[in-house]
């Protein structure tokens, strides 16, 4: 009974997606706005040597241009004008974010609504275009002194070379703010996230077949690549146990007399997710940890301290001092996104002027610090999560030559962004269906009534 009853509902889901032609358009919309970002990753910027900055990416392929190219698609090792994707954006709307709760004027936006929440988004654009002005600037002046050997990044080095970098990447990532906006509000899903998980999904397959190769080849054990396969099944299904996990709070509001009636009295639950801060700690982490690696690459070991080779070297990933400084770095960042983004007294109070109160918890103070507790545990459990499924993948990395596009960041953000457009989709769908039921109840009507007139 209860797999007929499974049956009938797909059928009837599919049914509405075949009727939904709305829902529809915007799939097709999306799909095409992601297919012209793939393309753009594979359109070259001007004055760059594309075999060479291919040799050079395979050298710092560890560091954290390895992670960015990532990211981006391999636009970055290519070269290509989405080289920067969307990462100046999504570094300046975590400023903005955070900024918002340490600035009394730009907190003040955020209780505007609708016309505070278009100003935080314009100062978002406004910081997106100087962080990647100052991001292609770095690449610009650095791909002139770069190369492999005799062979330079650049093909013609100069002040035009660096004029046209600079212009092409900014206008890139400019591109693709708009595209993921327009994304957003006329396709299904986060743009930017859809954006990046395209990146993502794009090497995918190479890094699969990679991983096939090394089993054929023989230098990984069939039995290992197939266990592999199993462990990042389970590993995807935790994930998506883990990011739909949350804690609910009970909220109950007291009755109130209006006249004759009484109307409130309901309860009703505030979701409090265990993953609160989401992605963003392991790549803060990884971004971090990864810049000393990167400098020791880039310097050869030419005129570099002593230290700061030793210091690459030991930060190095697989190592045990990473893996030491990447845990407690989650941990730090998890609980310190989680303090900035959500507020006890501020939810506390709000939650007291509407007048609503969790049941056995006095209203103000005390609310405050229960959500508080709630919040310290459901951050612990979160930052264990992400520690753990961050972790096993560098273990795998390091020790059996595993393919890096199967790290845990990688994972989380497919499976979030995932899960979001899926739920997205759903919603369309039930909308669509209500609007058909209101719409044949309509047509009811208007017959029911021409049949009393008739009458």
């Amino acid at each position: 009974m209860a797999s007929a009853a499974e049956q009938l509902a797909s059928s009837m889901n599919f049914g509405a997606f075949a009727k939904a032609t709305e829902l529809k358009k915007r799939i097709w919309f999306t799909l095409g706005a992601l297919i012209i970002y793939r393309l753009g990753t594979y359109i070259p910027v001007p004055g760059v040597d594309a075999k060479a900055m291919g040799l050079l990416m395979a050298q710092h392929r560890g560091g954290i241009l390895g992670m960015f190219d990532m990211f981006s698609g391999g636009a970055l090792g290519r070269m290509t004008v989405f080289a920067l994707n969307i990462m100046p954006y999504i570094s300046a709307s975590i400023i903005v974010q955070l900024m918002s709760t340490a600035i009394p004027s730009l907190e003040s936006l955020k209780k505007e609504g609708e016309q505070g929440r278009k100003r935080l988004n314009q100062y978002t654009r406004y910081l997106t275009v100087a962080i990647a002005l100052f991001q292609a600037y770095g690449i610009a002046v650095g791909l002139q002194h770069m190369g492999t050997g005799t062979t330079s990044a650049v093909i013609d080095p100069g002040m035009f070379f660096v004029v046209s970098c600079v212009i092409t990447l900014v206008g890139g990532t400019m591109f693709l703010m708009w595209l993921g906006e327009q994304i957003t509000s006329r396709g299904v899903g986060n743009g930017i996230s859809l954006i990046i998980f395209a990146g993502i999904v794009a090497n995918l397959p190479h890094a699969l077949a990679s991983l096939l190769q090394l089993g054929y080849t023989g230098a990984l054990s069939p039995v290992f690549v197939v266990g592999f396969l199993l462990l990042a099944a389970v590993t995807i299904v935790f994930i998506v146990f883990m990011e739909q996990a949350q804690r609910r709070v009970v909220i109950q509001y007291p009755k109130r007399q209006m006249g004759q009636r009484m109307f409130g009295g309901e309860a009703t639950h505030m979701p409090l997710k265990v993953n609160t801060a989401g992605v963003i700690p392991p790549i803060f982490a990884s971004s971090v940890l990864l810049i000393p690696v990167t400098i020791a690459g880039f310097m050869n070991g030419k005129n570099m301290p002593g230290w700061l080779s030793s210091l690459g070297e030991s930060l190095g990933q697989g190592h045990p001092l990473y893996m030491l400084f990447y845990a407690a770095m989650i941990l730090f960042f998890s609980y310190f996104y989680a303090a900035v983004t959500f507020n006890p007294e501020e939810t506390a109070d709000n939650l007291r002027k509407q007048g609503g109160f969790i049941p056995g918890v006095r209203p103000g103070a005390a609310t405050a610090t229960y959500f508080d507790r709630i919040l310290t545990r459901l951050t612990t459990i979160g930052a264990l999560y992400l520690v753990a499924v961050c972790l096993l993948p560098q273990i795998l990395i390091s020790h059996y030559n595993v393919p890096f596009y199967f790290g845990g960041t990688s994972l989380i953000i497919i499976v979030s962004v995932t899960i979001d457009t899926v739920t997205q989709i759903q919603s369309h769908l039930v909308a669509h269906q209500y609007q058909g039921l209101i719409g044949r109840n309509r047509t009811r009507g208007s017959t029911g009534n021409r049949r009393m007139v008739r009458r």
